[in-house]
């Protein structure tokens, strides 16, 4: 990967649509009140709060797994998942020149929790399941003080640390029936655990809190209770609520000046009750469940994440949601900009397909199919309809104003539909399924009728492409062919056949070659009137290409895919002018959008990426 981004010029991130809302407790404020702090893939991102302005931390090689944020906000922590057997990295960074300070390698395969002590001197860092310990780490030396099992070996998995807020030599672990209390023994570079006692309470632990004067520990546990423990005896003091506990259990906990505690649970509910006897003074439910709680200065403001990947804004007096930015919580799988404008664009993830503006961290619109999945999508020429393909073996048109449901074909595919695209003259769809065949649909005033079914492809349909005059399209299959049909007489013109699995095809836009790509990661140009390859370029030195598209003009393409990384190319001279480095998942869809002045990707870790297109349109 070094080898292949050495020397070759960045492209410039401008924004990004994401928050990963699965990491417990990973939006954070900055003590300076100013910035949000969150993750996304292996990209860290600071956003301040007052304009939505973006700051980008890269180092992270996989998805970030937690985030830790000292209390003088000098420094942030955060840590990542990795592959079985390799390590899983630390990185410490300075705050106020945006930089790495420190990068720690001990964990195996995952970062489960991190904390820093009060006085910036310690950061302690937990391991994931596979590794299992706790590391106390100097921050000035950038070294490993000591390091210990995490839980006795009757116990289960430890989850989460949080450090005392008074004293740099203790702080608290919990997890599945183990609750300790640490001492940090610096002469003798050791850390002694005392055990909680909770009686006959067995729980399993998600998060702690611990009051500010040191006196109280608060866990959440997965039963939907918090059991409150003496820091000082390790004795259980008291747990609660006894009656109305909390549905999915308690995953997130914060303390407030007053001493009453704000609690997310997995079922959405948001509540404030009270520290002394755990009744509920306000609650709201929110849309999926609460992962992060984060206050913003005394306390009169907070902020909440959720695993819908939405970001809410309260106040405390008020207690009212705000939902300040949305983004998809699973694998985004298409984007289609609006013909003629780089205003506007859509992509579909899951059940949903969501309309942005490109300045907006919030969505226009967002149009949800329950319990079915959005295979792709693309907008009508003229701006009137968006169409997309299903699962569930029918292409849904909606409007793009209102999100209202135009037109349903029923029974288009056997095995859903895998690829769509619409003519420039506005009155056909060509859509490709999972079984290969490809149809062509005439939509007229009230309804639609099909005009032809189209069958060469022996496996599903990825990608298909309409020439400009509405006469020819072309489409790639996982077969291995990709295949020019004339759709006004519905025969095929010419064949191409590769060993690969194509995932992606262009016409280049004077038409004469198509360019294509797949598993085989190379770019191959072909002639399209006698089915000869012109040449094929390495397009990746890791994994499949996924995405591909070429702007007007001809002269640059772009591509992505399981390498996570995006691509520009020069399509006379078949080499990478530029390349984008910030997606935590596979690049599924990319464009570059009329004017060429933006290229926008989307991942498998919901992520949408907009990037400054280096080469603009001369036109």
């Amino acid at each position: 990967m070094d080898l292949e981004t050495h020397g070759v010029p960045r492209l410039e991130l401008e924004a990004v649509i994401g928050f990963n809302g699965f990491v417990f407790s990973g939006l954070r404020v900055h003590p300076d009140r100013e910035y949000l702090i969150y993750p996304l893939g292996c990209t860290v991102i600071l956003k301040r709060i007052k304009d939505g302005k973006q700051e980008f931390l890269h180092g992270h090689t996989n998805n970030v797994s937690c985030i830790s944020v000292s209390k003088s906000g000098s420094y942030i922590a955060s840590g990542q998942v990795n592959f079985m057997g390799f390590k899983a990295e630390v990185i410490i960074w300075d705050y106020a020149k945006r930089t790495m300070y420190a990068q720690l390698l001990l964990h195996k395969s995952k970062v489960e929790a991190l904390a820093f002590s009060p006085n910036d001197k310690y950061l302690v860092s937990l391991g994931g399941q596979d590794d299992g310990s706790i590391v106390v780490w100097n921050i000035e030396t950038k070294q490993a003080i000591c390091g210990s099992p995490a839980s006795a070996h009757s116990a289960g998995h430890c989850l989460t640390v949080q450090y005392s807020n008074t004293n740099d030599n203790i702080f608290v672990s919990a997890g599945s029936g183990t609750l300790r209390v640490w001492e940090l023994d610096l002469p003798n570079r050791k850390i002694r655990p005392t055990e909680c006692n909770t009686g006959k309470l067995k729980r399993i632990a998600k998060c702690i809190e611990i009051s500010e004067d040191d006196k109280f520990i608060f866990c959440g546990t997965t039963s939907g209770d918090i059991m409150k423990i003496n820091l000082k005896t390790g004795l259980l003091s008291d747990c609660g609520p006894v009656k109305a506990k909390y549905s999915l259990g308690v995953s997130v906990l914060r303390i407030l000046k007053s001493g009453d505690l704000l609690v997310g649970s997995g079922s959405g509910t948001f509540t404030l009750c009270s520290g002394t006897n755990f009744k509920t003074l306000k609650e709201v439910q929110l849309e999926k469940g609460v992962t992060s709680i984060a206050i913003r200065g005394e306390g009169q403001q907070f902020f909440v994440g959720t695993e819908a990947a939405q970001m809410y804004c309260f106040g405390y007096e008020d207690f009212k949601a705000e939902l300040i930015s949305t983004s998809h919580n699973s694998a985004v799988k298409d984007v289609a900009f609006c013909f003629g404008t780089s205003e506007l664009f859509a992509t579909c993830s899951e059940e949903d397909i969501r309309l942005w503006h490109i300045d907006k961290p919030k969505e226009l619109l967002r149009i949800t199919v329950p319990n079915m999945t959005c295979n792709s999508l693309d907008f009508m020429v003229d701006g009137h309809s968006i169409i997309s393909g299903w699962n569930d073996g029918k292409i849904r048109v909606f409007a793009p104003e209102s999100g209202r449901l135009l037109l349903i074909i029923h029974n288009t595919h056997r095995m859903g539909v895998t690829a769509i695209a619409g003519t420039r003259d506005c009155k056909r769809i060509v859509s490709g399924g999972g079984e290969g065949q490809v149809r062509v649909w005439e939509l007229q005033p009230r309804g639609h009728r099909l005009l032809e079914t189209m069958k060469e492809h022996k496996a599903a349909v990825t990608c298909i492409k309409i020439k400009s005059n509405d006469k020819e399209c072309v489409t790639a299959s996982s077969d291995g062919t990709c295949v020019i049909w004339d759709i006004v007489r519905f025969v095929s013109l010419q064949m191409v056949i590769d060993s690969t699995l194509f995932r992606t095809v262009c016409y280049h836009p004077e038409e004469y070659q198509i360019i294509t790509s797949g598993s085989n990661r190379k770019v191959t140009y072909w002639d399209v009137y006698d089915g000869s390859t012109i040449r094929d370029v390495e397009g990746s030195q890791s994994g499949a290409i996924n995405g591909m598209h070429i702007t007007q003009d001809g002269k640059h393409f772009v591509t992505g895919g399981d390498d996570k990384l995006v691509k520009v190319w020069d399509y006379m001279e078949g080499a990478v002018t530029h390349i984008g480095i910030a997606h935590g998942g596979s690049i599924n869809s990319i464009k570059v959008c009329s004017n060429s002045r933006i290229l926008v990707s989307t991942s498998e870790d919901g992520a949408i990426l907009r990037w400054r297109f280096p080469h603009p349109s001369s036109a």
